[in-house]
């Protein structure tokens, strides 16, 4: 079934789900389990363009998206299931596959939350939808309403 199981976690209640869903695939399989928190490069690349660089608000960004993953780990082993876990940099989708691909994981566990309204889909798009696009292995969408 699956051997390696990749987790990209965002903190949020339907990542939270995910990791829940994720974590019972892992035990019932035997699979190793891996969470990323992947971080936006926004304020680099706006940096790298001229506008004032503000290196304490990407350390800032930095320890929060550690304190994410932290807390993945933590409810994982409290749950007496252990896995490996790291910061990503760049474009959520685009890390998200590329790390399935290095990692060659059987299974990528996403959490999603049903947005309210177009505007609000229109404006932030599907990281779920995409991801199923570029994926090299399945992918489980765990929704939360």
């Amino acid at each position: 079934m699956y051997k390696r199981i990749l987790l990209a976690y965002d903190g949020s209640i339907s990542g939270q789900k995910a990791l829940l869903d994720c974590r019972d695939i892992a035990q019932w399989s035997g699979a190793s389990l891996t969470l990323i928190a992947v971080m936006p490069l926004q304020r680099q690349v706006v940096a790298a363009e001229g506008v004032i660089y503000e290196k304490s608000v990407i350390e800032e960004d930095r320890d929060k998206y550690r304190g994410i993953l932290n807390d993945g780990l933590r409810r994982l082993l409290e749950s007496g299931h252990e896995a490996q876990g790291e910061v990503l940099y760049g474009e959520t989708v685009d890390e998200i596959a590329r790390y399935a691909r290095q990692l060659e994981a059987d299974l990528i566990v996403v959490g999603h939350r049903h947005l309210e309204g177009w505007a609000a889909r229109w404006w932030r798009g599907s990281v779920s939808k995409s991801l199923i696009a570029q994926a090299p292995c399945s992918v489980l969408v765990v929704i939360t309403r």
